[in-house]
């Protein structure tokens, strides 16, 4: 089984590109937190991975994530190898995402805060007191 969940912040905005057959296809980098803090440096540590992302999912990634945006990827770790220009071959690390969760979004403020709900001209919410009515 090749199956990953990653729960991070974009390091930069997402880039888009389309495929010479008009597949649209969305790269970008996550920074994972790690759970403990360097003893060199008493600092949090990242883990970055570089995110894949294909057709609509692409098209919906770059629309609404950003830099510092917070999203959970699901999909699978890739190996891909290329020739560089100087004739060398190179190989790369990459998640292909099969699911995107947006966590933020695109007018989140800085401290990664959700945006309020703007309603339109609607009244508060009143609290019920439900203690009777429920079964169990």
């Amino acid at each position: 089984m090749n199956k990953i969940i990653l729960i991070g912040n974009l390091t930069k905005d997402p880039e888009i590109n389309t495929t010479n057959s008009g597949v649209s296809v969305c790269r970008f980098s996550l920074a994972v937190q790690r759970n403990f803090a360097s003893s060199a440096d008493n600092g949090p540590q990242a883990d970055f991975f570089n995110i894949v992302v294909w057709r609509g999912l692409a098209d919906n990634c770059h629309r609404f994530l950003k830099k510092g945006s917070k999203c959970c990827v699901v999909g699978r770790i890739q190996n891909v190898s290329y020739e560089a220009q100087d004739g060398t071959k190179r190989y790369s690390t990459e998640i292909t995402a099969s699911d995107v969760e947006f966590l933020s979004t695109k007018s989140s403020d800085a401290n990664g805060d959700m945006p309020k709900p703007v309603g339109n001209g609607s009244a508060e919410l009143e609290p019920i007191d439900d203690d009777d009515s429920l079964p169990f």
